[in-house]
């Protein structure tokens, strides 16, 4: 009964104007009938659960049956939060004030959270540092997230009014990234997402990639980044990177770095910091760990109990034409 309502409430809530003009750019570039790739769209959709923007990031028209069945989809990425997380407890991800105190260890850098300390505080704080990141409580998909340049205010004032009234609670010491990455892209915080599931006492990876920025401050697909599959073992990106919008890269367009081949530094440390936290919220089994590697090692960004599953299989990365969903079923068994 669950998966009938969500099926009809995604259907009454469709973007009906985005999913026909995805249909008629498909039916262009594949010189195929616009109504026979809306009805492919639609089995995709009941068959697989995936959307029709599924459907056009992981180029389902060029996939055969058995094929498609291997593809984590939205519909089975909720399948999976809802069987491994537990609703309760995914505040400790979700809200990055709680995240920060339960993972504290695992940051290794100072914070403060603006409604708990006084302004005299506040202010002390803010002027014992040039630059620091602000952020909003619950933003995602890297918005909601300021670096702050002391600089460019008038007074220490001026900027903690401007954090208050722009719900910029939460403050935190800046991560400054391992000189490799920093040659890679220097303008973000080059970050690496590790996903895995914890069953029977094990952590299990099902995902792990390099998210790169291309001159924004974030490196976060939806905010204009790329990503690409990095070798679980030995910690050397595979494939070029890609962008959601389908874009190809071999070399960093901005510092002409190689991104084929690149080997991440303290990579086994990273995966070790992963799985020394996999287990301190146990209710919580799928997360995306967002790590970033300093000059001393592993820290924790943050981490997501709702992973994302867009970045896993872009054309470019699975040339096989396979999903991730085989993983996920080894897991399970």
């Amino acid at each position: 009964m669950s998966k009938i309502k969500y099926l009809i409430n995604r259907i009454i809530k469709m973007n009906y104007a985005r999913m026909f003009k995805v249909t008629k750019n498909i039916s262009k570039k594949k010189n195929k009938n616009y109504l026979l790739v809306l009805l492919d769209i639609i089995v995709c959709g009941i068959k697989y659960g995936a959307g029709y923007l599924d459907y056009e990031l992981f180029e389902m028209y060029n996939l055969n049956n058995e094929q498609r069945k291997t593809y984590l989809t939205r519909t089975k990425n909720n399948e999976f939060i809802k069987n491994y997380n537990k609703k309760d407890f995914i505040k400790y991800f979700d809200n990055k004030v709680l995240f920060n105190k339960k993972f504290k260890q695992f940051l290794k850098r100072e914070f403060i959270y603006l409604e708990e300390i006084t302004q005299k505080e506040a202010i002390k704080w803010i002027e014992d540092r040039t630059l620091f990141v602000a952020k909003i409580i619950d933003g995602s998909c890297g918005k909601g997230i300021k670096r702050i340049d002391t600089s460019e205010y008038s007074s220490t004032i001026e900027l903690y009014n401007f954090l208050l009234s722009n719900n910029y609670f939460l403050l935190e010491e800046m991560v400054y990234q391992h000189e490799k990455l920093d040659m890679l892209h220097s303008c973000s915080v080059n970050t690496i997402r590790l996903v895995t599931i914890t069953n029977n006492n094990t952590v299990y990876y099902v995902g792990s990639f390099l998210r790169i920025g291309n001159g924004s401050f974030v490196d976060n697909l939806n905010s204009g980044g790329m990503s690409s599959p990095v070798d679980i073992n030995t910690g050397i990106i595979q494939y070029p990177a890609a962008d959601k919008l389908g874009k190809v890269y071999y070399k960093h367009p901005l510092t002409n770095v190689d991104i084929v081949g690149f080997k991440i530094p303290f990579w086994d440390e990273a995966k070790a910091l992963v799985e020394s936290a996999a287990f301190i919220v146990p209710e919580i089994r799928y997360v995306g760990w967002d790590v970033a590697i300093t000059k001393d090692g592993p820290v924790f960004i943050e981490a997501n109990p709702f992973p994302g599953y867009d970045i896993y299989q872009l054309p470019v990365h699975t040339p096989n034409k396979i999903g991730v969903l085989p993983r996920y079923w080894a897991v399970e068994k």
